[in-house]
């Protein structure tokens, strides 16, 4: 028997999330019938290689979702909250990496590894989590599973990808006028006046709220009247809706670093029993999703460095708290665009 293929549509598909879904789709063997890449009128007529063939992205349109069958949305909130209702009314059904659906409670949201069943409730619409609590939770979920999670204390290490194509570029930029700062600077100056070259001046247009080169900005998103940032409550929020704990407590600190590729993460998490390294380790090893890199005497931990383009989330630096045998601590890392944004999104179709 023939394999069913589906139209599918990738919407933003021109963007760095986008670009990469249709790199997991291709890589996936997912089966297209037709492949629909859509975009604003700026990017319409471009062509992009899919599968050995170019295909021209098309205008995003609400006529433009005739036929298909799942459409993938990567192009930001008002863009979903417009078309994603249209494309549903048309037959599709709708994977959305936006925050626009997430918090619906008509609107699963999922992480295949952690709430698969979830997929099954869609009305049209299903929606992709945050990078960063899908990176944590797809950690989390196997030891949850056999001690009970009851507290997450997180401090994400987020690279400038998970800003876009214009953040990516700002680093690059800012590090390239501070190499040449500090070139021009050492020649007269020694190179030991640190603080004098950390303040060297690169100022230009910003896309984030500081600068990125040789920094970090404690800052992703908007700060609400509690002092956090929304990026900070969603991993809050969406947590307890993945998981299915509505009490769960969730305190995270989002950060940005000069990194290009790869969200890191700190995670203290507190069980309602006690819970060894030992035993994290078997649970970790078998966890679907996960690589388990915890070998500290031989410099073996997960980094950006290696984990950029995988699509697996790493874990290592697994530690019971000295004064508290009911906590573990981890340390995380995951790609923001493959598994923290693009993969997930396929999986979530694959279900369908």
């Amino acid at each position: 028997m023939s394999k069913k293929e589906f139209n599918v549509a990738v919407v933003g598909a021109t963007g760095a999330v986008g670009r990469t879904m249709l790199s997991v789709l291709e890589q996936r063997q997912f089966p297209i019938k037709n492949l629909i890449p859509l975009a604003s009128e700026r990017s319409a007529g471009k062509k992009i290689r899919f599968a050995g063939k170019e295909v021209a992205v098309q205008v995003l349109t609400p006529d433009a979702f005739e036929g298909v069958d799942i459409a993938l949305f990567s192009a930001g909130g008002a863009r979903s909250l417009e078309f994603a209702p249209e494309a549903v009314k048309r037959g599709a059904v709708v994977v959305d990496n936006s925050s626009a659906f997430r918090m619906d409670p008509t609107v699963p949201l999922v992480v295949p590894e952690v709430n698969p069943e979830a997929v099954a409730q869609h009305k049209g619409i299903i929606a992709n989590p945050n990078c960063s609590t899908i990176v944590m939770l797809v950690a989390l979920k196997p030891l949850h599973d056999a001690a009970v999670l009851e507290r997450v204390v997180v401090s994400t290490y987020q690279s400038v990808s998970g800003g876009g194509e214009k953040a990516m570029l700002q680093l690059w930029q800012e590090n390239q006028s501070l190499s040449e700062a500090w070139r021009n600077y050492s020649a007269h100056e020694s190179i030991r006046d640190a603080v004098a070259l950390q303040k060297v001046d690169v100022s230009k247009s910003q896309v984030m709220a500081q600068r990125i080169g040789y920094n970090l900005i404690p800052h992703i998103d908007v700060f609400q009247s509690d002092g956090y940032t929304k990026e900070e409550l969603k991993m809050r929020e969406e947590s307890r809706k993945i998981m299915g704990l509505p009490h769960l407590k969730v305190s995270a600190t989002c950060v940005r670093v000069p990194v290009f590729m790869a969200h890191s993460e700190s995670v203290t998490c507190t069980f309602s029993k006690s819970i060894s390294p030992q035993q994290a380790h078997a649970l970790l090893k078998k966890a679907a999703g996960v690589d388990l890199l915890d070998n500290p005497q031989e410099n073996q931990y997960p980094m950006p460095l290696v984990y950029g383009g995988r699509d697996n989330v790493g874990v290592g630096r697994v530690r019971q708290d000295p004064d508290d045998a009911n906590v573990l601590h981890l340390w995380v890392v995951g790609d923001n665009l493959r598994k923290g944004a693009a993969l997930n999104a396929v999986q979530i179709a694959e279900l369908l």
